[in-house]
């Protein structure tokens, strides 16, 4: 065991994890030059197309210093705020860390709250700072803000370049010296964690664990403890680029099993495995159970698709345990999920995760949050769709989530921002500078106002520059109201959302012209309207598409062109009564995009 080390790497977007990743893989020769490519730890084809990870990935490397051999275990993960879950499950797993940092952008929002995560769990934390072969590179700057951050010395920082490698074999050394060796017992009885987990079609479900005391034998009749189900190890072994084989693995290793598991159910992420004939006396601590922030609506487009729907969703969650779903159904839109995310990125990736790997075609609903509705008898329900909100005279108030949220930025940009957040009834917490030319601002904002552009709008304000973090911090009673969009009178459940009352009139207004844009024309006047309860705020109506019936009738008595007409106004009332409206899917999707 001394000579194994579990370390992960944390950093913010884009500062170069996986590409430094390539590297260590490179010089410790786990990867074969003619195997080697870029970001060669991101499996999925999204993965590689976006250049981010989505998933925290897991790989074994075996290194040598003055003679003595190690075994390094490295989990790569995430940097985007949305899937901070996964940062946690790696963190749990490990001893050290190396945080990244981006010689020329410094210290961002998210580096700080994965720091933080890393603090708690008491992990060595090894600062790298990398990008140093770039140009616009600002090492010693950037050294000044890890030293104020961390309290470390000068000479622990390490400098490095993923693309180069420069620095990397010093970040190999400072993993062996610095980060402690797991501590576990082998003699104990099995007590493994899992950490993650996937699906395969053809060998059922693997899971990822890290053996914290004991030993496991290929073979062996094991148990999942949350469950009490018990299994047979019919494979384990440690990972690789692939997956290798192993008789047996004792405490302190990271690896992986494979017992047959045809249900996804049974596998928790978070759970603990142990052995049948010697158990072990208490689960692993330290899972605490996500809570989604952002829910919507994911139908089938085909309604007979709706089991398939299901059963790639119990599969996807495998893969990604943030996810939640629970079946609804809807007027509109038929049988589906209301889905909960961490956040909208976190909703795009699962949404194009189903088409790539399920071939499922689905049409996703207007993301909002979850309210806490109190009657006038003092009950409290929890609410995460508009439609499930129970009749305003029974309401006494409305209680909405708000958010701590951190914004690291550029002095010259803090007007912008600052607006930006006013204007989503963000409170100014506090502001301070950081270093330099850096500040830090706090703001108390409602979730609700975020869940849709605010990412983007921030991005494209501070010119990419701005860092963004959040956590939720409490729930306060706002003002709401429910905003319906009736087509034809007829009201598309679908479309309606929770906002509040300051800011109901224009958004509504907003709305039906976006989908006066969008809804083709019909053989009939369609009136798209945005209400509140009874009261019609804003209309706009699709006009039809005539055709001329009285090209045919020229010269003669006015009375035989009215006769036309009229057959003509007859035949649109008797279509008005029996016609639908299709309502596309880009109609959903554009109240995301409403600015």
């Amino acid at each position: 065991m001394n000579n194994i080390r579990n370390f992960c790497i944390i950093a913010h977007i884009d500062h170069g994890k996986s590409t430094l990743a390539d590297r260590l893989l490179e010089v410790t020769q786990t990867v074969s030059a003619k195997d080697m490519e870029d970001q060669v730890l991101d499996d999925m084809e999204l993965e590689k197309e976006r250049g981010i990870t989505i998933k925290s990935h897991a790989i074994q490397m075996d290194y040598e210093l003055d003679g003595k051999k190690y075994v390094l275990n490295l989990i790569d993960t995430p940097g985007h705020v949305d899937f901070s879950y996964e940062v946690s499950r790696s963190i749990a797993a490990c001893e050290g860390a190396l945080l990244i940092v981006d010689a020329s952008q410094g210290i961002q929002a998210q580096t700080i709250s994965n720091l933080y995560m890393a603090i708690d769990n008491d992990l060595e934390i090894i600062p790298v700072i990398n990008k140093c072969d770039l140009d616009s590179a600002k090492p010693e700057e950037v050294e000044d803000q890890i030293v104020d951050l961390l309290g470390c010395d000068r000479d622990e920082i390490i400098r490095a370049s993923g693309k180069t490698g420069m620095g990397v074999p010093e970040i190999l050394k400072a993993i062996v010296e610095r980060i402690p060796a797991p501590k576990g017992d082998p003699d104990a009885p099995l007590q493994a964690l899992i950490f993650d987990s996937v699906f395969n079609p053809f060998r059922g479900i693997i899971a990822y664990f890290k053996i914290e005391n004991g030993k496991i034998h290929t073979g062996e009749l094991v148990k999942f403890v949350s469950n009490g189900k018990e299994y047979n190890a019919d494979e384990i072994g440690i990972l690789r680029l692939n997956m290798e084989p192993r008789k047996e693995l004792s405490a302190g290793n990271v690896g992986y099993i494979i017992s047959g598991i045809k249900t996804s159910k049974e596998v928790k992420v978070g759970d603990t495995i142990t052995s049948v004939q010697n158990p072990c006396d208490k689960a692993i601590e330290g899972f605490e159970e996500v809570k989604p922030m952002v829910f919507a609506g994911v139908y089938p487009i085909d309604a007979e698709d709706y089991e398939n729907l299901r059963a790639s969703l119990e599969k996807l969650q495998l893969n990604d345990a943030s996810l939640t779903f629970q079946p609804e159904s809807s007027v509109a839109l038929g049988f589906g999920f209301r889905c909960g995310f961490l956040g909208l990125l976190h909703m795009e990736i699962i949404q194009e995760r189903l088409g790539r790997e399920f071939d499922m075609d689905v049409i996703t609903t207007v993301p909002n949050v979850s309210y806490k509705v109190y009657d006038k008898k003092g009950n409290v329900t929890e609410v995460h769709n508009p439609s499930g909100l129970p009749d305003p005279n029974l309401i006494d108030h409305i209680e909405e989530p708000y958010i701590r949220a951190t914004i690291i930025t550029q002095a010259d940009y803090i007007g912008p921002i600052m607006t930006l957040c006013l204007s989503k009834r963000g409170e100014l917490v506090k502001q301070e500078y950081i270093s330099g030319n850096r500040m830090e601002l706090t703001f108390d904002m409602p979730l609700g106002e975020i869940v849709i552009d605010f990412y983007d709008k921030l991005k494209s304000i501070s010119k990419g520059y701005a860092s963004f973090d959040y956590h939720v911090s409490d729930f306060r009673e706002s003002k709401l109201v429910k905003l319906d969009i009736l087509l034809n009178g007829e009201s598309v459940d679908a479309l309606s959302t929770l906002t509040h009352a300051d800011n109901a009139v224009k958004f509504g207004r907003r709305m039906c012209e976006k989908l006066k844009e969008l809804i083709p024309r019909q053989q009939f006047d369609i009136a798209i309207q945005a209400a509140i309860g009874a009261k019609i705020i804003a209309r706009e109506t699709v006009r039809q598409v005539r055709k001329d019936v009285t090209a045919k009738c020229y010269g003669g008595d006015i009375t035989r062109k009215r006769k036309l007409l009229e057959k003509q106004k007859a035949g649109k009332k008797r279509m008005k009564q029996i016609g639908t409206v299709e309502v596309p899917q880009k109609a959903f999707l554009a109240v995301l995009k409403l600015d």
